[in-house]
């Protein structure tokens, strides 16, 4: 059976060669989607604190409509948009020491009351749209599912098991003798916007060993640059009496 690991942030395909890059471990709906073969079995290992809704949102889709048996086995945590992709298994382990946290949508806006009011309500759809995934996995009604979220709820193995979001409990019948967490590393949005509007973009991922004062100030020269640029822009726009509303919106999960 093939054992595919969603491990660090639920990221954008166009994202993943940046976490490649620097050979930090993040999970992109290619990323899955690439291994799955029709008609074969697979286990799906989960240690990811979560992240894009719209890219955690594919991968369930993917999983759930896969052709074949799909395992999911949550190692470490499955939270935020992991969380969701855990709810495509057919079957759900935990470990003893894991843990299952859901909670709202989040996301930015800018403009006046209509746009605040605006963007307030389609999160709150999404919201919805999110906890389908709870409710067709556990069978609690919508709105308890929506006021867990709202709560932002940590579940333990044994809460998990009890509310439906998993099936098993992984060494039930075994002693717990140490429990450990680490946070996910996520690579500063300000570092993926610099590197996807570099000119530079390699066109095959590049591992590179980087150590943390290296990362450090990658980091610190890629925010510094873009705080000038932005205070470019801003005094452009400014004195050509030019404003510009975001593209696209992001949501994080």
């Amino acid at each position: 059976m093939k054992k595919i690991m969603v491990n660090g942030p639920i990221i954008s395909n166009s994202e993943q060669w940046i976490y490649d890059y620097f050979d930090i471990e993040a999970t992109s709906p290619k990323t899955v989607t690439s291994q799955l073969v029709d008609g074969e079995d697979i286990d799906i290992n989960i240690n990811s604190g979560g992240g894009d809704v719209f890219a955690g949102s594919e991968i369930y889709t993917a999983l759930k409509s896969h052709n074949g048996n799909v395992n999911v086995t949550i190692t470490g945590i499955a939270a935020s948009a992991a969380s969701v992709i855990a709810m495509a298994g057919h079957t759900v382990k935990i470990s003893p020491t894991a843990q299952i946290m859901i909670h709202n949508v989040s996301s930015g806006a800018s403009g006046d009351y209509r746009d605040l009011a605006h963007q307030s309500e389609v999160i709150k759809n999404y919201n919805k749209s999110i906890s389908a995934s709870y409710e067709a996995k556990t069978g609690l009604e919508q709105s308890e599912i929506l006021e867990l979220m709202n709560k932002e709820t940590w579940l333990t193995a044994v809460e998990a098991k009890e509310k439906g979001f998993a099936d098993e409990i992984l060494f039930a019948d075994e002693s717990v003798r140490l429990v450990a967490s680490m946070p996910t590393t996520a690579i500063p949005q300000a570092v993926i916007n610099k590197m996807l509007n570099s000119k530079a973009t390699p066109t095959e991922p590049v591992s590179v060993a980087l150590n943390a004062g290296q990362l450090k100030e990658i980091v610190a020269e890629a925010v510094s640059d873009l705080k000038k640029e932005f205070l470019n822009s801003g005094k452009t726009a400014i004195e050509n009496n030019q404003t510009e509303e975001p593209k696209t919106k992001r949501f994080y999960f």
